[in-house]
Parts: C-alpha cells; sequence; structure tokens
C-alpha cells in the first residue's frame, strides 16, 4: 500500500506545484497546510419560545373583583329569601367597590364625549369597535343619530402578573377557614 502511495505521490510532485510544495514543507517539519473550508456562519440561536402565562389576566380580574368586592359572592348567590331593600343594600356596596377595581385597573373613561339623548354624527369608514349602529342602518355612513350608550374605553390596562404557582392558577378565592 505504501509503495503505491508513493508511486502516486511522485508522479503528483512532478505534475502538481502545490502538492509539491506541501510536500516540501511536511519534509521540513513544518505543520501540514490543509485546505480548509469556509468557516460557515455560527447558526442564530432560536429565541426561546415564549412560555405561557400560569394563569389568565381574565382570572386575575375576576380574583380581584373577589378580593376587593365580593363580586362572585354576590351573583352567585340565589336572591330568592331576600328582599329588594336587602338586595339594593348589598349592591350598593359590591357595585361601588368593583367600581374602584376598574377605575384602578383600566381608567375607563366614555368613549362618545356626547351624552346618552344628544345628536352625534358617526363617519364614513367608523371602526365597527366603536360604534354599534341600531335602527335604520341601511343608509350609509356617515350618519347621524341619537346616543344611547355612549360606551367605554381603557385608558390604560393594568392587570397584576401572576406570581403564585401553577395549581393555585385558576383559584378566584381561597377557601376562608377560621380555626380555632
Amino acid at each position: 500500500m505504501r509503495l503505491w502511495l508513493a508511486i502516486q505521490s511522485f508522479f503528483k510532485v512532478l505534475s502538481s506545484r502545490e502538492f509539491a510544495e506541501g510536500v516540501e514543507q511536511l519534509q521540513l517539519g513544518a505543520p501540514e497546510v490543509t485546505e480548509q473550508e469556509p468557516e460557515k456562519p455560527a447558526a442564530k440561536p432560536e429565541p426561546p419560545k415564549p412560555v405561557a402565562p400560569a394563569r389568565s389576566e381574565a382570572i386575575t380580574l375576576l380574583a380581584t373583583l373577589q378580593r376587593e368586592a365580593r363580586f362572585v359572592d354576590i351573583v352567585s348567590e340565589s336572591l330568592d329569601g331576600y328582599s329588594d331593600a336587602q338586595i339594593g343594600a348589598a349592591a350598593r356596596d359590591v357595585l361601588r367597590d368593583c367600581g374602584k377595581v376598574l377605575s384602578r385597573m383600566f381608567a375607563l373613561e366614555p368613549l362618545a364625549t356626547q351624552g346618552e339623548g344628544a345628536r352625534i354624527e358617526v363617519p364614513a369608514g367608523y371602526d365597527a369597535a366603536e360604534f354599534r349602529l341600531t335602527g335604520n342602518v341601511s343608509a350609509q355612513p356617515p350618519v347621524a343619530g341619537q346616543v344611547v350608550h355612549a360606551g367605554w374605553k381603557a385608558t390604560k390596562c393594568d392587570v397584576p402578573t401572576w406570581s403564585g404557582s401553577r395549581d393555585a392558577a385558576m383559584v378566584v378565592a381561597p377557601a376562608e377557614v377560621q380555626v380555632g
């Protein structure tokens, strides 16, 4: 095998200057010069996939309404055994406290600046998320009509991020236990 390699190398040295120079470098003890493949650019690391939140912001909002206003309690309670006056008295506190939560988290403002009953013009190309037309809706905008409800828009969304365990992510209100 080496004899065949020597014969091949002899003729290659005679016919190729680059090969002959490489052999000469090997004889002089210099490190072997090899033709290197061009370096491939390093692959860009894939960005980490976003981790699904442990808890939905909707559950966080519902838990806040329950904790601060007892909202779930009042809408889940059977009202059959209560008088209208009792329901109204309980609802007054719940509604006031729910309003505080919504104000703090969303800073709600009326969408239409005109009050209910006032005339308003809906422009051509209006956003259906901002205006819901009722009545004679066959007319082409711009159209004028009466404000039935001013609508609402949030000027911020400040729902706290869940920091609890994955197991408790769906808990709206913990069970309260009085010990003793």
